[in-house]
Parts: structure tokens; C-alpha cells; sequence
């Protein structure tokens, strides 16, 4: 379906030697706590396959991402790969990539380099500018080939995913390629499919809830996107979240989006929450999840389903607010289905039950995994598809 190049073909037709100095772009955007900790490993855990490919055929290894705001370090983030890689020599360079060279020239055959947060250089963000040209000359200088393996910032097209394609033979990584291959999966489900979308910001997802709902046989909305459409449907969401523009007829009266029929609820200023129907919130009254009775219906759902998509949380999750969204892992847990499974809350509520990954592909992207399956390609991938 994709024309681009992988790592495999690049090990294939020998193109990776002993000392080949390779630009590895990969996901650094990690949570990092206060005291410089990592809060949660898994797009670094993800990220070790291609590291470890790249090590055992002694390449020199130029590691480069970002994380948080221009002025975030990738320190803490080097320190926790490091202790993953025990076995492998990571320098770190907090200087300007026009002054690495030197510093990857010093590399031995099997040692990586990783370069501080690449948001720091002008012109990253827009490749095409002057800034963004000559920080893809810089970083073409670097090394003989590229490999990207950041599908978590694929729906961008920065200088150091986008730009360096242009400049040096690219090649997707492994879990860059796992990641399309599982997602495309999800773009023509097989048997009895059913697709769960979660968050908020209905007008940046309603692209792909046109798409879903001609391609799965139920869709299940969550989340702030449940709030809504409960509202265009006639029923009361007090104070909830809700988007700054009206619903579609053709989306909000569509029988096969399904929303909940009952939810928790919180008023502001009292600790306590309460479960009620759709059509019995208050005014002062705002929904933070669904409710008991619909998890259990979604979980009837999942365990009938052959394939199930799945993206964001259920409820207002980051405040602990987790019970929907934990009742539906648990209950594809239990399940017999094939499901794809991402976005942010999403992925940590997963790290609770055990998930066979044989049939559960759990995806590091959140906005690309929604972009790849709203328009079916991302940036990055026709970056490399030009090659």
C-alpha cells in the first residue's frame, strides 16, 4: 500500500556496514516529572527494536527528537535510555547540530549520540524557511543515511522527519512500520468491527467520524465528542465541555454513533460525583464519564466484536476519572477480539490488564494515529514515499 523503504530493505541490500553513521528520528516526547524521572517508558520501550537492530550491525547512531516546549532538556530522557540500553554507550551534545560533527566522528562502531531537544533549532517547525533549510543541510552532514521511526510525530512535517528525506537515502524503522501496517488494518476492518472514539475537540475529529461511521458497523463516542452529540440529540449536559460549533444533522442523527445512556456527573464545588441517565443532569452539572450501565453495554459489544479501533478515554481521565475507560480494557482483556488501541489516557489505562499482543496492537500516536486514519497517509509517510 506505501512505497517507502524500510530498515529491513536496508539491511537486506547491505546498505548498513560497520561504522555507517545513521539519523535516527524517534519519539523523546515522554512525560518528565520534577525531579528529572520519566512517568511513563512506553514510546521509549517501543523505540529500542530499531536502537538495538542499529547497534548489533555496529552503526554510529545520531539520535534525534524533541520533548515539551523549546526550552525543555532531553537530559532526563538520554538518562532513562541509557538505563534501558545498559549495554550500549550514549553520549549526549547540547550544542547546535551545525557543531556535532566532530562529536559524531568520535563515535565508535556501536555507540549512539543523542542530540538535545531538536525544538531548541529555528527552523525545525518549517522545514522550507531559511532556518529550516539550512537545519536540514546541517543535519544531512551528519550522517549517510536516516531512519525514521517517530510515527508519534508523523502528522508533522518538520525538518528533522520531513526535511532530511530530501538530503539522504530514508528508510522507515520497525515500529514506524508496524504502526502503518496495524493502522491500515484498521482502515478496512474484517468481520464485525466496532470503533471507540474518545477526547474532545469534535470539529478536528469529525473527519473521521464521517469516515468510521461508513466503515464500522458501530461507532461508540466517549468523552467530551459524547457531550456533544448528547446535546444535539436533545438531551441536557449541563455545564459539560462542549464544542464552539453545532453538530451536523447527518453525524448527530447517524443510528450507528452510539453515545451513552447514562453518565457521572460532578458539580462544581462538590466532592461527591453522581450516576444518572442522559436526560437527568442538572444545569450546574457537568458529565466526566460514562456511566455503569453503558460499560457494561459497550463491554457486551467489545466481547461480540471481530475488530475493534480504539482512541481516547472515556471520561475526564487525567483526573481520575477512570472507571469507563478501565471497564473497556478490561473487557477487550477478556475478549477474543483483534483491536488497535491509542491516544494518550488511553494507552496508560492499557498498562492496568494484561493485553495479548498477538491480537492488541497498542499505537504510540495520538493526533497521527487520528490523521492516518481520517486521510490514510501522514506527512512523514510521503516523505519517505518520494524517496
Amino acid at each position: 500500500m506505501y512505497s517507502f523503504a524500510t530498515i529491513t530493505d536496508a539491511i537486506n541490500l547491505q546498505c548498513i556496514k560497520p561504522g555507517t553513521r545513521v539519523l535516527l528520528r524517534t519519539s523523546l516526547n515522554v512525560p518528565v516529572a520534577a525531579d528529572g524521572s520519566i512517568g511513563d517508558m512506553f514510546r521509549l520501550t517501543r523505540s529500542l527494536p530499531t536502537i538495538k537492530l542499529l547497534m548489533e550491525k555496529k552503526a554510529k547512531v545520531i539520535i534525534v527528537g524533541y520533548i515539551g516546549r523549546q526550552g525543555d532538556t532531553l537530559r532526563p530522557v538520554h538518562a532513562a535510555l541509557q538505563t534501558l540500553l545498559p549495554d550500549t554507550k550514549i553520549s549526549f551534545f547540547d550544542g547546535k547540530i551545525g557543531d556535532a560533527r566532530a562529536v559524531v566522528d568520535q563515535l565508535a562502531e556501536g555507540e549512539c549520540v543523542m542530540l538535545e531537544n531538536i525544538r531548541r533549532e529555528k527552523g525545525e517547525e518549517d522545514p522550507v524557511s531559511a532556518d529550516g533549510a539550512q537545519l536540514v543541510a546541517d543535519l544531512a552532514a551528519l550522517a549517510d543515511m536516516f531512519v525514521d521511526d517517530a510515527f508519534a510525530e508523523a502528522h508533522r512535517a518538520y525538518a528533522s522527519n520531513c526535511g532530511v528525506t530530501s538530503k539522504l537515502p530514508s528508510y522507515a524503522g520497525l515500529l514506524f512500520t508496524e504502526e502503518v501496517e496495524k493502522l491500515s488494518e484498521a482502515l478496512t476492518p474484517t468481520g464485525k468491527s466496532l470503533a471507540i472514539i474518545g477526547g474532545a475537540k469534535f470539529e478536528t475529529k469529525e473527519p473521521l467520524l464521517i469516515k468510521l461511521l461508513d466503515t464500522y458497523e458501530a461507532v461508540l463516542l466517549g468523552g467530551a465528542l459524547a457531550d456533544d452529540v448528547l446535546r444535539a440529540r436533545g438531551n441536557p449536559v449541563g455545564s459539560s465541555l462542549i464544542s464552539g460549533e453545532p453538530i451536523p444533522v447527518s453525524i448527530a442523527s447517524n443510528s450507528t454513533l452510539v453515545v451513552p445512556t447514562d453518565v457521572v456527573v460532578v458539580e462544581e464545588g462538590v466532592s461527591a460525583e453522581r450516576e444518572c441517565t442522559v436526560n437527568d443532569v442538572r444545569a450546574t452539572e457537568h458529565i466526566v464519564d460514562i456511566g455503569a450501565a453503558t460499560s457494561r453495554a459497550w463491554a457486551e459489544k467489545i466481547s461480540q466484536a471481530a475488530f475493534v479501533l480504539w482512541n481516547g478515554p472515556m471520561g475526564v481521565y487525567e483526573q481520575g476519572f477512570e472507571d469507563g475507560t478501565d471497564a473497556l480494557v478490561e473487557a477487550i482483556s477478556r475478549s477474543t477480539c483483534h483491536a488497535v488501541i491509542g491516544g494518550g489516557d488511553t494507552a496508560a489505562a492499557i498498562a492496568k490488564f494484561p493485553l495479548d499482543p498477538s491480537r492488541v496492537f497498542i499505537s504510540t500516536g495520538g493526533g497521527a494515529m487520528l490523521q492516518f486514519l481520517a486521510d490514510g497517509t501522514l506527512p512523514a509517510i510521503d516523505a519517505l514515499s518520494k524517496k
